[in-house]
């Protein structure tokens, strides 16, 4: 009888074991915001445009970033946060007006997409580093060339600015949390480390979380180097943001003191995620920083 019990029990416990198991499988799969190659190529040839999609090794990983357009008169590299991937810009990337004006690309950084996904690189000027492999072949004659980076992606923008500043020309920022503790830390991210809690984290979460954990260090890194920013510089943030303090403007105008402009909007009644909710508004900056960016070089400015 007891022998008929236990083993009643065993296969309730693997019963659930397996239902828990392919719950966190199936939800892995529904939290990773990536599109694969075929879904992102049958996206924009529904919107009858022909992207290129590429890999390069960088840092012992593979990276994929997606191009469209072929315009020598300027490049736009689109960074975004976390969690998020490349598929993130494709409204922008499909842009009719961007792509009148210039090539435009964007990455998955690594530890999203398909640069490595749950492998996290959360060293900034690593991943700076990175994304700057994809500008390096294009910033002689696809000038100039903008960043727009969007959350966590505003500060890898920002180095890769302070690092490479032959190669950048100006710097669209939205809501970036770019002071060192100028972001909300939520209650559960220490513990998702944990490894008996860790395994059970979507991977993309897993990479989105140790970058959090190490943010504020790598933020603290590059205090001294903000005097190396000599672009200009468009910053805007929902003054209801929920996630990146709005302190983080009065950092900018504080350490951006070296560039040739900084604009600060910030914009009523919205929170984080503004990159949508307020696509004209961005889109138009995006235009004013190719505007400026031109007439600079146009007048030899460095």
């Amino acid at each position: 009888m007891m022998a008929r019990i236990g083993r009643i029990v065993l296969r309730v416990f693997l019963g659930i074991l397996i239902a828990l198991i392919a719950f966190l499988i199936i939800f892995d799969q529904m939290v990773q915001f990536r599109m694969d190659d075929k879904e992102l190529l049958d996206w924009f040839h529904a919107q009858k445009i022909t992207p290129q999609i590429s890999y390069f090794t960088a840092e012992g990983r593979k990276v994929r970033y997606i191009q469209v357009g072929d315009k020598p008169d300027a490049t736009i590299l689109f960074i975004h946060g976390a969690p998020s991937s490349l598929s993130y810009w494709k409204s922008y990337l499909a842009d009719s007006l961007l792509r009148s004006r210039a090539t435009l690309f964007a990455a998955d950084r690594p530890g999203y997409g398909y640069s490595g996904l749950a492998d996290p690189m959360p060293d900034i000027a690593a991943q700076a580093h990175v994304l700057s492999l994809i500008i390096d072949s294009l910033h002689k004659a696809h000038r100039p060339i903008i960043l727009v980076g969007v959350s966590y992606g505003g500060p890898i923008a920002c180095r890769l600015a302070m690092d490479y500043p032959d190669m950048i020309d100006g710097l669209v920022l939205m809501a970036p949390p770019l002071g060192p503790g100028r972001e909300k830390i939520f209650w559960f991210t220490y513990p998702v480390e944990n490894p008996l809690i860790h395994w059970v984290v979507p991977r993309m979460l897993q990479t989105a979380n140790a970058e959090k954990i190490h943010h504020k260090d790598e933020l603290t890194r590059m205090l001294p180097l903000w005097g190396k920013i000599h672009v200009p510089v468009i910053y805007l943030q929902g003054d209801q943001d929920e996630l990146v303090d709005t302190s983080n403007a009065s950092f900018a105008r504080e350490h951006l003191t070296n560039v040739p402009s900084l604009e600060i909007q910030m914009i009523p009644g919205r929170g984080h995620l503004i990159a949508f909710a307020e696509k004209d508004r961005i889109e138009k900056a995006i235009l004013e920083m190719l505007d400026k960016t031109e007439a600079r070089r146009a007048a030899g400015a460095n």
